[in-house]
């Protein structure tokens, strides 16, 4: 038995913890520009703020692609 072999979730724990966080952050970042929230709370922005969101989105498609990428090859 290999140490591989006793790893949580084997070789593949890395992509798939970044596939995880890209796809959170794509998804979560892309629900606040589509439907900002209907009664923002004392303090809170009435929208996310575009260019930082769209950033923050491109960042998590990367991570995503470049997760599956790893886990296809």
């Amino acid at each position: 038995m290999t140490f591989a072999d006793t790893l949580f979730l084997g070789d593949n724990l890395l992509p798939l913890l970044v596939l995880a966080l890209g796809g959170a952050l794509l998804v979560g970042n892309v629900m606040a520009l589509v439907k900002p929230p209907a009664r923002p709370k004392q303090g809170e922005l009435r929208r996310a703020p575009t260019g930082r969101s769209l950033v923050m989105a491109l960042v998590g498609l990367v991570a995503a692609v470049w997760a599956l990428g790893t886990l296809v090859s």
